[in-house]
């Protein structure tokens, strides 16, 4: 197949006059017809072609019209010798502006003895360019036709209005059909919408009285569950005195120094101390299960080091290993934890005592390990004891539940530990088989902060300041009422507060008091919050201050980018004291600061 120029002449004719207009409409219509293009087109590029030609032709002056192919594109050139007004305003630019609404392109190129008005028309985008031989043929085609008569033309243009017109009425017809159908879809759409609309009512009506009904039960229940807390604790005081006075007693007659007893009046007497004991150890778990479910058990946040725990564990339990039982109790190597000591030792020691009961030979092993992804210590024990079947693993953290066919334990010990477990934010989990023995794993947070994501609100319990021992903290908000909050909450646990309206003074009065940690507002006259973070990481002495972002705006993705620097960001409209105060000492914390002994007595600054 031979090759397509880029522009490939289709015809060339020269026009003079206004009769020749209809000439060179009839010849832009004749090239489209040739090409493929549809009516439509043909009428676009002949109304062009003699909307642009009636301000040209009629000078009388030679006017040559070509035709070419340019690429994938029609491209008419109508070049008139001499100058042709083209100023705005000028007939020829009214003329221009028509055809540019059919046109893809219109344009007026001046030249020294002549001026060239260019018409393109874009082809479809399916629009094949025809090979060298057939646009041949085309050329030779369009040059054998004759003109036709102006009246043979008029008609011609007569008969495409008729059939643009017998197009807009079609159209208008199916529009208005279309409309009719829309209409009755509206209604259809309507009657179903008022049906939905008197369902969902109904619906919205029943669910009301069911959350009024859940609301009642949910009453009941808080009722019933405070009662049943109320008669623990009631119970518990009452049975301590009495069984306080029954061990002291088998004290005084147990001791080697009251009057002799016979072995057998000895051994009942230890028998009813170990069972006064064991009762004593139930009440006092009694009292602990309902301060647990009264919520009244809150931590006292402190340092931990795991080895002084091991250490209490092994020397207090090794009395009750059975004579076929060792107590191992492995070094543990793990950093200093920020956790509640008396809650931690009462979760490992429920642990090993069910594990002493239950274990007849063998061992039971305490062993702790460091999580550095997860910043979490986790602590297992095991036993080779008796094992517990998978279908009793979250049963015997049921209250008063024992494992069919074993007689030891109150049921209590195991969902005390996992109620203790919940509050210092750690998980309490098992794996156990019959006859291979049991683990139980404490998965504890290295600090109170590390139970939950840095981007959210916190809310811990107050931290006590002889564990907590932060001394000084910056505030800045320019909201006179969050500040003086603030100051007020902090300045009664002990802590020496600045406090600062914008962002200028908030940098001075950092640098000049560098203080353990900051609570920072985003927004703030003078600088904002992000700036203010900026220069604090800018500045060697300051970089290690702990920093708390607090805002009601939400952070887009460069915010949030440059918010990371801070160890927290909270939201104020959620924000509780109790998670203000855990988040500063959670930031402090995550800082690398270790606040409780960090404080040397010169206090260089």
């Amino acid at each position: 197949m031979d090759s397509v120029p880029e522009s490939a002449e289709l015809l060339r004719l020269t026009a003079r006059g206004e009769r020749d207009v209809f000439v060179v409409r009839q010849r832009g219509r004749e090239v489209a017809a040739a090409l493929g293009l549809d009516q439509a087109s043909q009428v676009r590029l002949a109304t062009a072609l003699s909307e642009v030609g009636r301000y040209l032709l009629p000078t009388a002056r030679p006017t040559t019209v070509a035709f070419r192919l340019v690429d994938a594109s029609i491209v008419v050139t109508l070049t008139v010798p001499g100058a042709v007004p083209a100023q705005p305003g000028s007939p020829l630019t009214e003329g221009m502006r028509a055809a540019a609404r059919l046109m893809d392109a219109v344009e007026v190129h001046q030249r020294p003895s002549s001026v060239d008005v260019v018409l393109r028309r874009h082809l479809p985008s399916h629009f094949a360019v025809p090979p060298a031989p057939e646009l041949a043929r085309i050329r030779a085609e369009l040059q054998a036709v004759r003109a036709s008569s102006v009246l043979d033309e008029l008609g011609v243009q007569n008969t495409q209005l008729i059939s643009a017109l017998e197009e807009v009425q079609t159209q208008r017809d199916e529009l208005l059909r279309l409309n009719g159908e829309l209409e009755e879809t509206n209604r259809g759409v309507l009657a179903l919408y008022t049906q939905l609309s008197d369902e969902m009512e109904q619906t919205n009506r029943g669910v009301v009285a069911l959350y009024a009904e859940l609301d009642e039960r949910t009453a009941q229940l808080r009722e019933a569950s405070e009662a049943k807390s109320r008669f623990l604790r009631n119970v518990s005081h009452e049975l301590r005195a009495p069984i306080t006075a029954v061990l002291g007693m088998l004290r005084l007659l147990l001791d080697p120094r009251s009057e002799p007893l016979s072995s057998e009046q000895s051994h009942q007497l230890t028998l009813a101390s170990t069972s006064a004991q064991d009762l004593l150890d139930m009440v006092n778990q009694l009292l602990d299960l309902a301060k647990a479910e009264a919520n009244r058990l809150e931590p006292r946040w402190g340092s931990v080091d795991l080895r002084a725990v091991f250490d209490q564990l092994r020397g207090t339990l090794r009395h009750l290993a059975r004579p076929d039982v060792d107590l191992l109790v492995e070094d543990p190597d793990v950093p200093v934890l920020v956790t509640d000591e008396v809650m931690l030792v009462q979760v490992l020691r429920n642990l090993l005592s069910n594990g002493l009961k239950f274990t007849a030979r063998g061992s039971v092993a305490l062993s702790a390990r460091y999580d550095e992804a997860a910043h979490r210590a986790v602590l297992t024990v095991t036993d080779t004891g008796v094992g517990i079947d998978p279908a009793q693993h979250e049963r015997i953290f049921e209250e008063f539940y024992q494992v069919p066919g074993t007689k030891a334990g109150t049921g209590l010990g195991l969902p005390y530990a996992r109620r203790l477990c919940e509050v210092l934010g750690a998980e309490l989990t098992l794996s156990s088989e019959p006859g291979r023995g049991s683990t139980f794993t404490v998965s504890l947070p290295r600090s109170p902060g590390d139970a939950s994501p840095i981007h959210t609100t916190v809310d811990l319990k107050p931290i006590p300041a002889a564990a907590r021992r932060m001394e000084r903290v910056l505030v800045a908000d320019d909201d006179t009422m969050f500040r003086e909050h603030v100051q007020r909450l902090l300045t009664e646990r002990g802590i020496t507060v600045t406090a600062v309206a914008d962002g200028r003074a908030a940098l001075a009065a950092a640098r000049a008091e560098r203080p353990d940690a900051i609570v920072l507002d985003l927004r703030m006259p003078h600088l904002g919050g992000l700036e203010v973070l900026g220069a604090l990481a800018e500045d060697p002495r300051l970089d290690a201050v702990a920093v708390v972002l607090v805002t009601e705006a939400e952070l887009d993705e460069i915010g949030m980018e440059r918010a990371a620097r801070a160890q927290a960001v909270l939201d104020k409209a959620t924000l509780t004291d109790d998670g203000l105060v855990g988040a500063l000492y959670e930031a402090a914390v995550r800082r690398g600061r270790d606040i409780p002994t960090q404080r040397s007595g010169s206090d260089e600054r």
